[in-house]
């Protein structure tokens, strides 16, 4: 990207859509760039490694709040125990989510085995399954 890079250059710069631009700038993680004659939003390059970083943090599922804090420690001196807080926070998480995905891919094949069995009947285990809460 390139000095004075438009909102376009900048999402095709990042792979960012541009309303997700919009929107880290309306939340205040992208600060709010300079506006051209005609109102059009100009960024820098720092525009540009911001948003990179935010894109990182959320395809590793960091949530905005623990992205806000990710780019508040990054411009101090020596952030490494309290980010590697957040990111241990963060992995206890997905591990959680993880062992929730184990627990639902269980429970469906088991559900989709027994599909298999009733096939041809008027009974469908999937639809059991949800009827029943189980």
């Amino acid at each position: 990207m390139h000095r004075g890079a438009t909102i376009g250059g900048l999402a095709r710069a990042t792979g960012v859509n541009l309303e997700t631009i919009r929107y880290y700038e309306r939340i205040g993680l992208m600060p709010a760039p300079a506006r051209s004659a005609s109102g059009h939003r100009i960024y820098e390059p720092a525009h540009e490694t911001r948003l990179t970083f935010i894109r990182r943090a959320r395809e590793l599922g960091f949530p905005i709040e623990d992205v806000r804090g990710l780019l508040a420690l990054s411009a101090t001196d020596q952030p490494c125990c309290e980010v590697r807080a957040i990111a241990s926070q963060h992995l206890d998480a997905v591990r959680a989510k993880l062992a929730d995905l184990q627990r639902l891919e269980a429970v469906l094949a088991a559900t989709v085995e027994r599909c298999a069995e009733t096939l041809g009947t008027p009974h469908c285990a999937v639809l059991e399954m949800l009827e029943e809460g189980a």
